[in-house]
């Protein structure tokens, strides 16, 4: 089983979206379901965060990458990081 791990990262931070990672996102969400295929897991990432207030609310700097995985990492669910002293 899979889970899909939800980063929003800022260009602005990691301007190649493959550079993005859990450690540099901005934002960092574990989808509450499990997934048989990786094609199930990146679709439900997406629709997720489009549900969400987070998603509502992106910038235009921001872009969102989904990383289906085995096992989900332990801690909080979502996790938001300031992006700066400018905040």
């Amino acid at each position: 089983m899979l889970n899909a791990l939800i980063l929003v990262c800022t260009v602005l931070v990691t301007p190649d979206l493959r550079d993005c990672n859990a450690t540099n996102a901005r934002i960092v969400i574990v989808a509450p379901e499990e997934f048989a295929s990786p094609v199930t897991c990146a679709m439900y990432g997406q629709a997720y965060v489009a549900g969400t207030s987070i998603g509502r609310r992106l910038a235009e700097s921001d872009r969102i990458k989904i990383v289906c995985r085995p096992h989900p990492s332990p801690g909080s669910p979502i996790e938001v990081r300031s992006a700066g002293p400018h905040d």
